[in-house]
Order: structure tokens, then C-alpha cells, then sequence
């Protein structure tokens, strides 16, 4: 343990379950830019991606790591003093396997195992027994969190309605009884348990903490409080409080995020930490770490998070003054802290305070919607103030001086060739729409030309992607980004055609434009605007059309 650090543990959680899967020499570069800022931790979050004894198709074509693979992180990570911890899933978060149809027979829903069946509790055995082939560590992280639909598919049409917390109590005595087995001490996700406390919410105002569901949770099991949303320290210490309650030994689990599009939020990762890593000081948590998600396909380099993960390990020393921090940044790295987080690309200068929550965070930084904003359909246009092109200019220029860093140039390079697309495609559909609806013919030249120096800007952009990709990660899941960036410029390419079209009359109107938008998204009660602009996957955002409606599983 590292004498510096406050508590026992102190990680950080890589996410290789959305499709980027670090290749080993980023992997190891990882572990030795923590440690040697003072982490002793390394959560693998894994739902398939991992080799599984006796289950070829478990995580196949998914980039996961085999068990020559884990061993050989477990052991560099081991000879600087770093504890390698997998990141599991034993109930929820399992989708993928659906896919195969050796599968089907124990999934309850599409992301959630059959409880009760014996060929689940099986394959959890061998998910024991293969990690534990290779990694040191006795502590498992066994996920089952998010579980929201337990009992309510295959199960219920076999047994009818059972209660969930029932359902969940049986379940997890059955997997603790497997860590046993194997000598395991094992942390689970929290919200369940709440959840069912509170009617289904996490965070709720008041639990009531039922004694007899505390009674039945394993002496091998504990629990983990997760919030990336908050940044008041009152509500992380009743939190805290409240899960203490439930069972003696929390640990916890912030957020750096890096999972909103191509850009990380280093600002609001640094206040959420700042009050989260007080509050567990103050009560008494020994295990804390931060999680770094991929969610929508990890377009996001890790290391994009550079300033928060020295900023936590600070912090998690008991050093709280920011202008020291970032004198030692700059020391560190070669670079100033303010100008490594300019990688935020924020164009909306939020003031978080300790009272900001996680829905004031989201309109700062629409850059992966606005990417991906069809430029007829427009349904993102109203939630543009004007001023977008020139402020992704502004952060092109920017960004552009840094792309030379011998370090992380080009991570600055791909995130200033996405500024320099949306210097034109922030605000093209909505000036597609205003020209189209004057009737100016003349104005259409222009605007297609806009088109075209687009698709050439994508192409750049996507070539320092590419790149930045290729630098940290296997090759897998890469063709899910060719797919997307692709297929927009593709887009951009027709709407340009149609656009001259119209111009040279072969066509006389374009339906989609002759649409009106509509600004309540939300609800019929609730305008869509900049603030509320917090949509971040690609499906929901490219179109309204059916990409796959999974009819047939």
C-alpha cells in the first residue's frame, strides 16, 4: 500500500465491455502512469470479455482478454505493488450473450441470467474458476446492479410472479455459496438493495433500511456505493451513512467520466471527486475507486482523464489545494492543467458549485450529438443558440497548438479535428433548413460547398481517430466507429446530391425539410433546449428510422 494514500485501496475501473479493449502495451502504460501517482488498485469491469473454461462463444469476436492475457497484467501490475480486480457480471449487464443461441436457454430477459436455473449457477462457477487461474486477488467484484426487469421475462412465463427482492436474496446467497468455494470475497453493486427500498429509485431523499434484508445479505459479500452524479458532500455522507446501516465495510465508487461521446468532462469530474473523497475520509471507507465507462462505444482515450486521475490521487492523500495540485500537474507532465482539460471541449461555461447534480452537466457538451444530428431530420437543431459553429472554432485553435505533445498529441489531435467538423456541422442543418424554407436558389451553392468541406473535415477526423484508437486499443469494436463516421459521411455526401438537386431542378421539394420540427422532446410539457440536450448514444441520436427492431431476438 502506498503510505501516502488514505485508504487501504485506491483504484481506478477500466471499462473493456463497450467495445474498446486496451491493448496490452496501452494496458501497461496505464497501470504505470497510476501507480506511480499512488494507485494500488485496478478494477477490470468484464462482462464478457474475458476467456471462460469451456465457453468458446462467451465473449466471441469481442476483443476479450484470454487467460495468458490477465495473467500477464496480473503480474506486471503485481511487480508495482498494484492489485488486479475483476469487474464482473452475475445477474444484469449481459446482452451480448444473448447472441448466441447456446445462451438463450438461461437468460431471463435480453440482459438478465435466469435465476434459479442450474446452468447459470454453473457457468458462474467456471467464471470463478478461470479468473482465479489467473489473478492473485481473492476480491471479485460480481456486479449485479441495474437489474430492473429480475423475474419479469422467461422466468415469470415459467413461474409466475415471484417478488425481486426474494429473487435477488436467493440468487446472491447461491453465488456467495460458489465464492466460498474459492476462498472469495466479493463487493457487489448497492442500488438494488436500495431500489427495492425506495421504489425503485437509487438516490432517494429517504431509505427505509429493512433489517431482515440486511439480516440475509452473505458475510462474503459486500456492498458498493456508486455515484457519479452528485457533488455535494452532505449527500454522499447520508448515502454513506445509509449503506452502512445495511452492512459495516462499503466501499465506494466515483466517476471520471469519459463516456458522454468523444471528449471527457474533466471539470465536473474533479468537483464531484473533490466532495465524495472528503466524505469518505470523514466516514471511515477503506476501498475507494473510480470508474471510467465506455457506455455508448468508448470513443474517449482514457487518458483524456489525466487531470482528474492526479487530481483524485491528491485528494485521496489529503491534499486539497488546487493550485498545488496543479503546480505538480504541470511539473509532472509538461503541460498545464487547465490546458490538458481544454480535451472537455465545454461550450457552455457552467460554474459547478457543490450543489450542481448530474443534470445540470449535460448540455455543456453536446459534441457527440451534434456530430451525429442528421442535417435534414434536424431533431437536435433546436437546441442550438447560434453561436456553436464559432465556439468549436474557437476550441479547434485551441487544441490544434497542443496535437504536437510528445505524450498525448493525439488524443488533442482527434478531439480538435472533431471541433473543426462541428465548426460547420454544428449549426448545417439548421442553415440547410433556414436557406431552404427562403426559397433563395442562389443560397443553395454556398451551402452545398459547406457540405462538401465537411465530409473533407469528417474524413480528417476520422483519420486521427483512427489513429488514436489504434494506439490504445485491439481492433475490435473499431468497426462499429467505421460504421457511424462512415455512414455519416455517406449522409452528408446525399444530402449534398439532393441539395443540388433542388438546385438544378430535378427535384422540386425535400420532404424531410418540409417537416416541422417540434420542440417539446421530452414531454408535451417540457421544451428542448441546450440545457436539456443530454442524448449521447448514436441510435437515439442519427434517426428516427429503425436501425433494428430485434423482432426475432
Amino acid at each position: 500500500m502506498n503510505k501516502e494514500i488514505k485508504f487501504r485501496r485506491l483504484g481506478t475501473m477500466l471499462d473493456f465491455s463497450r467495445n474498446a479493449t486496451m491493448n496490452m502495451k496501452t494496458i501497461k502504460k496505464w497501470i504505470d502512469t497510476t501507480s506511480d501517482m499512488g494507485y494500488n488498485a485496478l478494477y477490470l469491469y468484464l462482462e464478457d470479455t474475458y476467456e471462460v473454461d469451456g465457453n468458446p462463444y462467451f465473449g466471441y469476436l469481442r476483443g476479450g482478454y484470454s487467460k495468458a492475457e490477465l495473467k500477464e497484467i496480473d503480474d506486471y501490475a503485481y511487480e508495482r505493488g498494484m492489485e488486479v480486480i475483476p469487474c464482473i457480471q452475475t445477474l444484469g449487464h449481459l446482452p451480448k450473450l444473448k447472441r448466441w443461441p447456446v445462451y438463450k436457454s438461461i437468460m431471463d430477459t435480453d440482459r438478465i441470467l435466469m435465476v434459479g436455473e442450474e446452468k447459470v449457477y454453473e457457468l458462474i462457477e467456471k467464471m470463478f474458476i478461470s479468473l482465479s487461474s489467473c489473478l492473485r486477488t481473492k476480491t471479485y467484484h460480481i456486479g449485479m446492479d441495474e437489474a430492473w426487469d429480475l423475474g419479469r421475462g422467461k422466468y415469470m412465463n415459467k413461474n409466475g410472479y415471484t417478488d425481486p427482492t426474494e429473487m435477488l436474496m436467493s440468487h446472491l446467497d447461491r453465488v456467495s455459496q460458489i465464492g466460498k468455494k474459492y476462498d472469495l470475497e466479493m463487493i457487489m453493486w448497492s442500488d438494488m438493495f436500495f431500489r427495492l427500498a425506495a421504489g425503485g429509485e437509487y438516490y432517494a431523499k429517504k431509505v427505509n433500511i429493512n433489517v431482515d434484508i440486511a439480516k440475509q445479505i452473505p458475510e462474503n459479500i459486500q456492498l458498493c456505493y456508486w455515484d457519479y452524479y452528485h457533488s455535494y458532500k452532505s449527500f454522499f455522507d447520508k448515502m454513506i451513512s445509509a449503506h452502512e446501516k445495511l452492512k459495516k465495510g462499503t466501499s465506494f465508487a466515483g466517476g471520471l467520466w469519459c463516456w458522454k461521446g468523444f471528449a471527457p468532462n474533466n471539470k465536473f469530474s474533479v468537483m464531484s471527486t473533490k466532495s465524495a473523497i472528503k466524505s469518505c475520509l470523514e466516514n471511515g471507507i477503506q476501498d475507494v475507486f473510480f470508474t471510467m465507462w465506455g457506455d455508448d462505444g468508448s470513443e474517449c482515450s482514457k487518458f483524456a482523464l489525466l487531470p482528474s486521475l492526479f487530481y483524485a490521487a491528491e485528494v485521496s492523500k489529503g491534499n486539497f489545494s488546487l493550485p498545488d495540485i496543479k503546480k505538480k500537474f504541470k511539473e509532472k507532465y509538461g503541460i498545464a492543467f487547465d490546458r490538458f482539460c481544454a480535451l472537455d471541449v465545454i461550450i457552455k461555461d457552467v460554474d459547478y458549485t457543490e450543489q450542481t447534480y448530474f443534470t445540470e452537466i449535460f448540455g455543456d457538451n453536446p459534441e457527440k450529438y451534434l456530430l451525429y444530428n442528421d442535417c435534414f431530420s434536424g431533431m437536435f437543431d433546436l437546441t442550438l443558440t447560434g453561436a456553436e459553429n464559432e465556439q468549436y472554432k474557437q476550441l479547434f485553435r485551441k487544441l490544434n497548438l497542443l496535437k504536437n505533445n510528445k505524450e498525448y498529441g493525439y488524443i488533442f489531435e482527434t478531439v480538435a479535428n472533431l471541433c473543426d467538423v462541428l465548426s460547420i456541422k454544428a449549426q448545417l442543418g439548421a442553415n440547410t433548413r433556414r436557406i431552404y424554407n427562403s426559397g433563395d436558389k442562389q443560397a443553395l451553392l454556398p451551402l452545398i460547398a459547406d457540405y462538401k468541406k465537411t465530409v473533407k473535415k469528417l474524413e480528417k477526423f476520422y483519420n486521427s481517430f483512427r489513429r488514436q484508437w489504434y494506439i490504445e486499443n485491439k481492433g475490435y469494436g473499431f468497426d462499429v466507429q467505421d460504421i457511424r463516421i462512415g455512414g455519416l459521411i455517406m449522409r452528408m455526401k446525399d444530402c449534398a446530391a439532393r441539395l443540388q438537386d433542388l438546385y438544378d431542378g430535378k427535384i422540386d421539394r425535400i420532404e424531410e425539410l418540409d417537416e416541422q420540427l417540434l420542440d417539446n422532446y421530452f414531454s408535451m410539457n417540457d421544451k428542448f433546449t441546450a440545457t436539456t440536450g443530454w442524448r449521447t448514444s448514436w441510435s437515439d441520436t442519427v434517426t428516427r428510422s429503425v436501425i433494428s427492431d430485434n423482432l426475432f431476438g
